[in-house]
């Protein structure tokens, strides 16, 4: 079987598809987002597309703890769609985890223009596992202006 190019997948499917969001902004302005899994900022563009693209990086949460789950599609396994995703999951602190994002998309020259996008998921992705320090709140050190 031929592997169709990605930029023939795109014309087919950057209009109507699926995962396709369309929000209207003021007035007459609107703006397309993605819900595909491999979209990064979650814009309907060719070069942040998981459907278009034969390279594509996912982060998401890995599970209850802090952990970040980073998963990248080989290229050589296109027809095969069990095996065409590499996962690693990073159960480190934030920075040695934004390190090893940084390695395997950019300096690896994976993808290298998703090096900020994949930093910015990241970011996002590890403040929202962030728990609340429970206790109480601190009190207010400042005069009372009466």
């Amino acid at each position: 079987m031929a592997t169709v190019p990605g930029q023939l997948i795109w014309e087919i499917v950057k209009k109507n598809n699926s995962f396709l969001v369309k929000e209207f902004g003021r007035g007459t302005q609107s703006v397309e987002f993605s819900r595909e899994s491999n979209n990064l900022y979650n814009l309907n563009s060719y070069k942040f597309s998981g459907l278009a693209n034969k390279k594509t990086v996912t982060i998401q949460p890995a599970g209850k703890d802090q952990s970040v789950l980073l998963a990248t599609t080989k290229t050589k396994k296109q027809n095969k769609p069990a095996a065409l995703v590499h996962k690693s999951i990073l159960k480190k602190d934030f920075r040695r985890t934004a390190k090893a994002v940084q390695n395997q998309v950019a300096d690896n020259y994976y993808r290298p223009d998703l090096k900020k996008a994949a930093l910015a998921r990241l970011s996002a992705v590890s403040r929202s596992l962030r728990v609340a320090k429970s206790g109480a709140k601190k009190r207010n050190r400042q005069a009372v202006r009466k």
